[in-house]
């Protein structure tokens, strides 16, 4: 029975290394042919006469019952591609990724070296000259943009250089006063290139007395935000203590034009000149109010809080810009209730929002306080539309509550007429005939609507300005007519 069992396994064994066999010489035979011979030793060792070729061995023993069958059994897979063909192969396969990787890091470079001089013509800490210049004065591109723009500044760059001084005061001689308001008095002055020298570039002198230095801190420090910087607000230089005098400085840059009450006082504007006007001062409220530049870079929002036509300046392109931040507020989330609270009534009271009157200004919510710029920036809108002459037969300019109030009313008559008789400023019927300034009515309506959380925001006037100039003609257009119309404005600074 034993001799049976070993004679039917040997006959499997033999078949299966047969078709072993076969297969091998089918692999050898695509290959490369391949000779082979047989030991003479017990364990049947097969091996390739080939010196080139890998030898695999596989043992494998069998057995059964009382008695034991020992069979190796052995394959051998010979590969005879060449080791030089072999390398060349790998190189090749390691080209593609090679040149993948190339491209990267020389795209990274590239990038890197790009954002680079991109900070540098944006930083004003590392610039000098022409291009320190430009930025510094806030001569960048439309608010859309990070782009530099070199036609739109009073200072030319040969003052550039002292902009940046820690410890030397400015050689400034000052000159005319050109306003006043309630924490100080503006002056036009000259800034010395050299003093060895005749030159000099005309700047605007805020000056503060010691006792309201408080408010010159406030100011200096929302001016010395980075972020802040806008073809819309006012565009500011430096700061510095005048301690003999006891005075202490603001320097900007200085706008001849003057405010746009002035202009208003004497000026009557042509639809595109107020669309210009109007647009300007809504990105200029936008870019305070947004917690983004326009770059994307992350910025603080503030609150104005003092936004009436005195405090707008009109500049040379016929825009006009934001000024005197000293009551201004960063909303900054990190600001307790309590600490809310003590910046509740402040402002001019004519232009003052109802919440502010009732001292009910949600704390808990920052965006309140964007809505009482939003309340204020409706009035100077009414005060541009009520001088413009697509209403028809324009009468002489009047503040916004003008005859129902004194010059300069306090909050207890205001609330009269703002919160008893729910008053807001007139809005004739012949103002709807043009099809554009009844649009612009109902942007005014809902800027001063009762309830602040239904007030339009300051990005949404722009979008309004921007469909009403789309539908009813360019603004643009109209620049160089404002430049040559306010040219013999008197400059002051209110």
């Amino acid at each position: 029975a034993h001799g049976s069992w070993a004679n039917t396994s040997i006959d499997k064994y033999e078949q299966v290394s047969h078709a072993s066999k076969g297969k091998m010489q089918t692999a050898s035979s695509v290959i490369e042919p391949a000779t082979w011979e047989t030991s003479e030793h017990d364990d049947k060792d097969v091996r390739c006469n080939n010196v080139q070729h890998i030898k695999i061995k596989n043992n494998k023993s069998l057995c059964s019952f009382e008695c034991s069958v020992w069979i190796t059994f052995h394959i051998v897979l010979c590969l005879s591609v060449p080791e030089q063909q072999t390398n060349l192969v790998v190189l090749l396969s390691l080209l593609p990724l090679a040149a993948i990787t190339l491209l990267l890091v020389i795209g990274f470079y590239a990038y890197r070296v790009h954002r680079k001089r991109n900070l540098n013509h944006t930083d004003p800490k590392v610039i000098n000259g022409e291009a320190g210049r430009k930025v510094l004065l806030g001569q960048g591109d439309s608010s859309d943009r990070c782009g530099l723009r070199d036609d739109q500044s009073d200072i030319s760059s040969t003052c550039a250089n002292n902009l940046n001084h820690n410890t030397e005061l400015l050689p400034i001689e000052l000159d005319v006063e050109v306003g006043k308001g309630r924490f100080a008095r503006v002056r036009r002055a000259k800034l010395r290139q050299n003093p060895a020298s005749g030159h000099f570039e005309t700047v605007a002198v805020k000056i503060f007395r010691a006792p309201e230095v408080a408010s010159w801190q406030n100011e200096k420090e929302i001016f010395s935000l980075a972020s802040l910087k806008h073809d819309s607000i006012l565009h500011f230089l430096t700061a510095e203590e005048r301690g003999s005098n006891g005075e202490y400085w603001l320097i900007t840059a200085y706008h001849p034009r003057g405010n746009l009450q002035e202009l208003l006082a004497w000026r009557v504007l042509a639809w595109q000149e107020l669309c210009v006007l109007g647009q300007s001062l809504a990105r200029g409220v936008a870019h305070l109010h947004a917690d983004r530049t326009a770059c994307g870079q992350p910025k603080m929002p503030i609150a104005h809080r003092d936004i009436k036509s005195p405090n707008i300046l009109v500049k040379a392109d016929g825009t006009c810009c934001l000024c005197d931040f000293g009551l201004s507020l960063r909303l900054d989330p990190a600001l307790s209730i309590d600490e809310l609270a003590n910046h509740g009534q402040v402002g001019t009271a004519r232009y003052m929002a109802p919440e502010v009157m009732e001292s009910r200004i949600n704390l808990e919510d920052l965006e309140a306080f964007k809505q009482v710029d939003v309340y204020a920036m409706g009035l100077v809108i009414w005060e541009m539309a009520s001088r413009c002459d697509a209403i028809g037969d324009v009468q002489p300019y009047k503040p916004p509550f003008g005859e129902k109030v004194h010059e300069h009313p306090c909050v207890e008559s205001m609330k009269d007429i703002v919160l008893r008789e729910r008053g807001r400023p007139d809005i004739p019927g012949s103002w709807r005939r043009h099809s554009a300034m009844s649009s612009l009515c109902e942007t005014m309506i809902e800027c001063w609507d009762p309830d602040p959380e239904a007030r339009l925001t300051a990005n949404c006037v722009v979008e309004r300005f921007l469909t009403m100039q789309r539908e009813y003609g360019e603004g643009l257009t109209c620049c160089t007519h404002v430049t040559r119309s306010v040219t013999h404005i008197d400059t002051r600074y209110l």
